[in-house]
């Protein structure tokens, strides 16, 4: 180990584990943990700390003297600068076992549950080019590397658009080509800067809050139909139609061309105007029969063909025979409500955002589903005794919470509720497993599904099924 004012290297540290947000763990002399960003479970390397805590270290793999048989190619160009696939470099069987291992680690560890053997995570069919919703900045003050600052060469090309540098609000990544999203994506992208930079388009700038082109999200969905939106700053009408006019006559698969003027210190288009160029105000998303209708503003998980492979686990974990009242909680825009609305006696979605419940209901309505109803409200607000008494007691209640999971308040509403059975969808199994330790007098345990949503990083979706206990 050598120490100097700022930074410590520890040499010839073995790479033993995979953590918490994509990083490699090894550990220094003393015992305590070292974080480590770019490397993968067998490596030996080098490492240069860059944070210190009373517990672990952070740091970077500077030297690699071995190199792990988990290791494999990545495939992107932009791998290790794009914060956005941070385990390319790892086969993808390895992958599964480290994003199954955490599952089970923060099930034991931070729930200290009694849990039964996990069945086997389920893999993506797709490695690349998955998901169905990218979303880039623009900027006129791109991401420099290394060698550009070095270099006594002016530069020039300093426009943008692509991914934030992680850490930085302000530095973006000028993307070549992503491996995220399938075509026409790239295409779509690559020709708007071409397309900018011709005709003198200004790029923004968010610390001076100015320029034109602020923001580009392209969806794509199962029914091969393509969404297009870009984020205005300034309210150019003439520039503004020309661009969207050249994309609408390039790419005639684009079935819905819709912009936004954004003035906000924010870029979120939630609380936004969504004008609409060029065809529908929306997209299809398909699943067994069912369609989906998606705005700019809808939530739907971003990896469609896994999206199925999901919901067929919660389908089947809910066990229904026709005679279920089942509450799906979290419902968005009602895709669990109606995926399982044919095997269950009546189905009630519960949602903090109005425009996704008017989204559940229409829906609902176009897929001719009858047994399915809708609220809004806040979830902690909404779920009390008077709207039980009102509604129905629930046989199941399924829920799907955000990434920081239930309130307590939710989950002691749940407790007093206490249906048969509770299906836990969670993209975050750290605080599933701290809700599930809150239910655990209550409910058992029965099963535990994790599912890869998201190839290439560290993420991965978990399912359990609880029932109550017998006492």
């Amino acid at each position: 180990m050598r120490k100097s004012r700022t930074r410590q290297i520890f040499e010839n540290v073995a790479v033993i584990d995979a953590g918490a947000k994509g990083k490699a763990i090894g550990k220094a002399p003393d015992g305590r943990v070292i974080f480590i960003s770019n490397a993968v479970p067998g490596d030996v390397v080098d490492v240069c700390t860059t944070k210190k805590r009373k517990a672990y270290f952070e740091g970077v793999a500077t030297t690699f003297h071995t190199l792990s048989d988990k290791r494999t190619k990545p495939e992107c160009e932009h791998f290790g600068t794009c914060g956005g696939c941070k385990w390319q470099h790892m086969g993808y069987e390895h992958q599964l076992f480290y994003k199954q291992k955490e599952v089970e680690n923060n099930l034991r560890r931070i729930g200290h549950l009694e849990i039964p053997d996990i069945t086997p995570i389920i893999g993506s069919d797709q490695k690349y080019f998955y998901r169905n919703k990218m979303e880039f900045s623009f900027s006129d003050s791109r991401w420099l590397t290394q060698e550009e600052i070095n270099s006594k060469n002016e530069i020039t090309d300093k426009n943008a658009i692509g991914f934030h540098i992680p850490g930085m609000w302000d530095k973006i990544l000028d993307i070549k080509k992503c491996h995220l999203q399938s075509d026409p994506s790239n295409d779509i992208r690559l020709e708007i800067k071409k397309y900018a930079l011709s005709n003198e388009l200004s790029f923004f700038n968010p610390r001076n809050q100015k320029g034109l082109l602020r923001t580009l999200m392209i969806r794509t969905s199962s029914t091969k139909e393509v969404m297009v939106l870009i984020q205005f700053y300034d309210d150019d009408e003439n520039k503004r139609n020309g661009l969207l006019n050249h994309l609408k006559t390039k790419f005639p698969q684009i079935n819905s061309l819709l912009y936004v003027i954004n003035r906000k210190g924010n870029d979120t288009i939630y609380d936004q105007e969504i004008n609409c160029h060029y065809g529908k105000e929306y997209i299809y998303e398909q699943m067994e029969g069912l369609k989906f209708k998606i705005t700019a503003k809808s939530f739907y998980q971003t990896n469609s063909l896994q999206a199925y492979e999901l919901y067929k686990v919660v389908r089947k974990f809910a066990g229904l025979n026709k005679t279920e009242l089942v509450y799906d909680l979290y419902t968005g825009i009602g895709t669990i409500a109606q995926f399982i609305a044919a095997e269950a006696y009546k189905v009630i979605g519960i949602e903090a955002i109005p425009e996704a419940i008017l989204a559940a209901e229409t829906n609902a309505q176009e897929n001719n589903i009858n047994n399915v109803t809708f609220f809004s409200g806040d979830m902690k607000n909404i779920l009390s005794d008077e709207f039980v008494v009102v509604n129905g007691r629930p046989d199941i209640i399924i829920t799907d919470p955000p990434r920081d999971g239930m309130h307590k308040d939710v989950v002691s509403q749940i407790l007093e509720i206490a249906p048969e059975k509770i299906v836990y969808v969670s993209c975050n199994s750290a605080t599933q497993a701290r809700d599930l330790e809150l239910m655990n007098e209550a409910y058992q345990i029965k099963k535990i599904q994790p599912v890869d949503m998201f190839p290439q990083t560290h993420h991965v979706e978990n399912v359990v099924l609880l029932e109550k206990r017998i006492h």
